[in-house]
C-alpha cells in the first residue's frame, strides 16, 4: 500500500480545519454536554474549547469539543456522536507495541469501528452522521474541492471515502478494495488495529 501524506494535510488525521459553516445556528453547549452524557450513559467531562478539533481522552473521560466560529447544530451533533463513539467503544489501553504502523492509520480505521458501532446502537445517528459529513462536504471541510481524489494515498482515500463517500466518488484497486472491506467489517478494537496494519 501507499504511505499516506503528512499528517500535516489534515484529511485523516481528525478534523482539524477551523470550519465556519455557511447556514450558522446558535448552539447550546451545555445541551451538547448532556447529549454527550447521556448517549455515552456515563457522567463525562465534557469541555467546550477554542481547539482545532474535538477529541476524547479514554483515560481521563474528557470529551473536548470545538468553539468554531458559525459551527450548525448537525455538525455539533455529528461531533458529539463520534466522539461518544470512542468513549463507549475505544479501550483505556495502551495499543501502541501492538502495532507497528504509526498510529494515524488505528485512527482511521477505528473512526470507521466506533461510528459503525453507533449507528448500529442508535438508530437516529445514521442520518445525525450523513448530514454533519454531508454539511462538511459541502464546506470543503477536508480542502479536496480543487485536488484529483485518485491521486492521494491510500489511507486518505480510505478516510474520505468513510466519511463523505456518499457525496464524492472514491476509487479503489482491487487489492485496496480487500482493505476496505476489512477495515468495514471491524467490530473489535483488535479488528482495528488487525485493519490498520493492512492498511499501512
Amino acid at each position: 500500500m501507499n504511505r499516506p501524506l503528512p499528517p500535516a494535510r489534515g484529511l485523516f488525521v481528525g478534523m482539524i480545519y477551523p470550519y465556519k459553516a455557511s447556514n450558522p445556528m446558535s448552539i447550546n453547549l451545555e445541551v451538547k454536554g448532556t447529549l454527550a452524557k447521556l448517549l455515552a450513559t456515563e457522567d463525562l467531562i465534557v469541555e467546550h474549547k477554542s481547539v482545532e478539533t474535538a477529541s476524547f481522552n479514554v483515560l481521563t473521560r474528557v470529551l473536548t469539543l470545538p468553539r468554531w466560529e458559525k459551527a450548525s447544530n448537525v455538525i455539533a451533533d455529528l461531533l458529539v456522536a463520534h466522539e461518544v463513539g470512542h468513549a463507549l467503544f475505544t479501550p483505556s489501553e495502551d495499543w501502541r507495541d501492538k502495532v507497528s504502523c504509526p498510529h494515524m492509520f488505528v485512527n482511521v480505521t477505528e473512526d470507521v469501528r466506533i461510528e459503525n458501532l453507533m449507528k448500529r446502537k442508535f438508530a437516529g445517528l445514521p442520518k445525525t452522521f450523513y448530514r454533519g459529513y454531508q454539511e462538511l462536504h459541502d464546506e470543503d471541510f477536508f480542502g479536496v474541492a480543487d485536488d484529483d481524489i485518485d491521486s492521494l494515498q491510500v489511507a486518505d482515500r480510505v478516510n474520505l471515502h468513510f466519511k463523505v463517500g456518499k457525496f464524492l466518488m472514491v476509487k479503489f484497486s482491487a487489492e485496496e478494495q480487500v482493505v476496505v472491506d476489512q477495515i468495514a467489517a471491524a467490530e473489535t478494537f483488535e479488528d482495528a488495529l488487525e485493519a490498520a496494519e493492512a492498511l499501512y
